[in-house]
């Protein structure tokens, strides 16, 4: 009998229908505003159904002969002139019922959304309202209800970012050329927490890794001393870059 049934199932397997396809790049755009304390993210305002005038990522369907990866660079392109950035795939979100059209689809066509997560710098980001309603940045704790599942695409964004920066020199490539190590604080700060790491402690176990080049050059900033400006030393960081920062 357990023979029998499982070659009805199996045979009920092989005749179900394929799923026909769409698929979207979503990209989740990170910012950090070290002066304010802020990690942001970009949204836009749809213009058309489904979700019209709702929140969502900047996103665009796949066109013939392109690739994803130019289709993330191009929806970018469209939305935000930034010349130092960081990009890579973050996860394909294509479960049921994920976006309406699905339901109404006279082809019963199924929407991936394969989503890139990227960081910019912000004080240099010219945002591109062109054919758009709305652009904006938003603190990533102040993110409204989104569109189709991009409150649950920014969750998973935000925690590979945070993880990302426990292992990889991710921040350098957002980060001014040179930096002090209070910048460099403040950027694992807004992103971490607070109560990842004391200032102190931070500084000592950095600059103990040696992949931090002094400058020579201080810079003043307010009443305060000057402050060393140091920058990042890539083939200093090239033993790490397989092992977790220890100063996270």
């Amino acid at each position: 009998m357990a023979g029998r049934s499982q070659r009805k199932s199996t045979r009920s397997a092989n005749t179900d229908p394929l799923e026909n396809f769409k698929v979207g790049v979503d990209n989740v755009i990170f910012s950090v505003d070290t002066a304010q304390n802020r990690l942001l993210v970009l949204l836009v305002m749809r213009q058309e159904e489904p979700f019209l005038g709702s929140w969502s990522f900047p996103g665009t369907l796949v066109r013939q002969g392109e690739s994803l990866e130019a289709a993330a660079y191009r929806i970018l392109a469209e939305k935000i002139r930034v010349r130092n950035l960081y990009l890579e795939q973050l996860y394909t979100f294509g479960g049921p019922n994920r976006d309406p059209r699905e339901n109404v689809d006279s082809y019963g066509v199924r929407y991936l959304s394969v989503s890139y997560f990227a960081l910019v710098r912000y004080a240099e980001a010219e945002l591109i309202a062109d054919r758009v309603s709305g652009i904006a940045w938003y603190p990533v704790s102040q993110v409204p209800q989104l569109a189709f599942d991009h409150n649950q695409i920014l969750e998973y964004g935000h925690r590979r970012l945070r993880n990302k920066l426990e292992y990889s020199p991710v921040a350098f490539d957002v980060l001014p050329e040179l930096f002090t190590l209070n910048d460099l604080y403040q950027f694992y700060a807004t992103v971490l927490g607070d109560n990842f790491s004391d200032y102190s402690n931070f500084r000592s176990r950095l600059l103990k890794l040696g992949f931090l080049a002094d400058t020579g050059l201080k810079v003043t900033r307010g009443a305060g001393r000057p402050a060393t400006l140091y920058r990042f030393d890539s083939e200093a960081f090239a033993p790490l870059k397989d092992k977790p920062l220890v100063f996270i």
